[in-house]
């Protein structure tokens, strides 16, 4: 067809013709696969299991003295007070004296891209090698055998989490969420119908990393430059694409255009609130939204504008000083932006971290506290659930304890807050995959099998 329009440009007939014979909208020679690397994830198998006596923080702030909390059918069946109605012939597991959250959610992690053992060989996190690789996808590095895994749920809780590439590059590729559960494939893990994530960069990494190689970026206003003409490119790739126009497939372009038709979440590295307040403006410059900003130390000083522009802030408890753009960060960051009103995240970006989100988080509350923010610690776990699942587009699924909602819950054996406090019991999707009191549910990757130490006996 393109032949005959070339000979007959400029004709009614043709241009008849083509209107015609045009391909329906991404029915182009662009056209990508829906799902070309889809999730094989399927529940482990569970049993009905009554929890009861416990403290519960729903995940939404809502607490629960004494409560009682019902999984059947990997789901949340029941959750209320101690006389909500339960079967007769179900496990009961007495909790008086202890805790009941839901699953922990990390929205910045790289398990499986950069896992343990920390070596060259497994380094597989920064495509660093140009600074726009929108074209990587994270889960294409991810080595279920990584034993971080298995750490993050018996120490830390984590049930869910999101793999992101590294921040080398100012567009490092596509995120991926996982459920937390040992599979012998990535996809095996991958969390159904989440939808997929793009890492983007700002700040000293991708000028540092690119300017030593004498090329663009090396300053930040190369930052922004790149990052624009990029978008620009990526608007007309999404606008010939939508029209069904042909064109070559371009990996990284289906992954931008997926982001400016609202299909893929941004999550943007980056810690200074200028920075963040340029990004803001290029977002609405070539029309997406950013759903996150992650690390973030200085969040507290726009938490109005990135309340006002629906933003979540992914943060420490208290990193801050490791490098310059992190200098002005804060203790009370994530109480002061909670405080204004912007969705607060805590979250690790390491895999030892990871094992600790709820310590991370218990520090955030108690500087808060100390300058008279008096976040109760129910309202504080939603740092730790249903707002990373809202950021990670997950929340209708996950990140509380609601019925119908995946049967993802950790029994804590004290307060969460506490630093002597660890899980005792987690369940994800109703089937119970880690007891502190059972050595034969405590994972064990397959790298692990065979060493001194195997299942983190050390």
């Amino acid at each position: 067809m393109a032949l005959a329009s070339l000979a007959c440009a400029g004709t009614a007939i043709a241009a008849k013709k083509d209107r015609q014979e045009a391909p329906a909208p991404g029915a182009g020679s662009s056209a990508e696969p829906e799902n070309p690397f889809p999730s094989t994830y399927k529940p482990y198998p569970g049993v009905p299991t009554v929890i009861r006596g416990a403290t519960i923080y729903d995940g939404e702030g809502g607490r629960i003295d004494n409560g009682v909390v019902f999984l059947s059918g990997g789901k949340v069946t029941a959750i209320g007070g101690p006389d909500t109605p339960i079967p007769a012939d179900v496990a009961v597991i007495d909790a008086k004296g202890k805790w009941v959250t839901p699953g922990v959610i990390d929205i910045h992690s790289h398990l499986g891209d950069y896992p343990s053992p920390s070596v060259a060989a497994l380094s597989d996190g920064n495509e660093a090698t140009s600074p726009v690789t929108a074209h990587v996808w994270a889960e294409h590095s991810v080595w279920p055998q990584d034993p971080g895994f298995g750490r993050a749920m018996a120490n830390g809780g984590v049930t869910t989490l999101q793999i992101l590439p590294g921040s080398a590059n100012l567009f490092g590729g596509r995120g991926v969420t996982l459920k937390n559960v040992p599979a012998r494939t990535m996809q095996g893990m991958k969390f159904r119908g989440a939808p997929y994530s793009l890492k983007m960069a700002c700040g000293e990494n991708p000028k540092r990393v690119y300017g030593s190689k004498g090329r663009e970026p090396s300053t930040r206003m190369g930052n922004m430059a790149v990052d624009r003409q990029t978008w620009i490119k990526a608007r007309e790739y999404q606008k010939k694409r939508a029209a069904g126009k042909d064109q070559t497939r371009d990996l990284g372009m289906e992954t931008l255009a997926d982001v400016l038709e609202g299909k893929i979440l941004v999550q943007n590295h980056c810690y200074r609130a200028d920075e963040m307040a340029n990004v803001i403006d290029m977002a609405k410059e070539f029309g997406y939204k950013v759903t996150a900003f992650h690390h973030a130390v200085e969040s507290y000083k726009i938490a109005d504008l990135l309340r006002d522009n629906g933003i979540c802030s992914a943060m420490w408890g208290d990193w801050y000083g490791f490098k310059m753009e992190a200098y002005d960060g804060i203790k009370e960051n994530i109480p002061l932006v909670h405080n204004a009103g912007a969705c607060a995240i805590v979250h690790s970006d390491d895999e030892n971290g990871i094992q600790r989100l709820n310590q991370e988080a218990a520090k955030a509350l108690g500087a808060g506290r100390r300058m008279g923010i008096d976040v109760p610690d129910e309202i504080a776990w939603t740092w730790l659930a249903i707002n990373p699942a809202k950021a990670m587009g997950i929340a209708d699924k996950t990140g509380s304890l609601k019925p119908g909602k995946m049967g993802d819950v950790v029994l804590w054996n004290g307060d969460p807050f506490s630093t002597y406090t660890r899980p005792e019991k987690v369940w994800v999707d109703g089937a119970l995959l880690y007891d502190a009191m059972d050595p034969k549910r405590r994972s064990v990757s397959d790298f692990e099998l065979g060493q001194i130490g195997a299942g983190d006996v050390k």
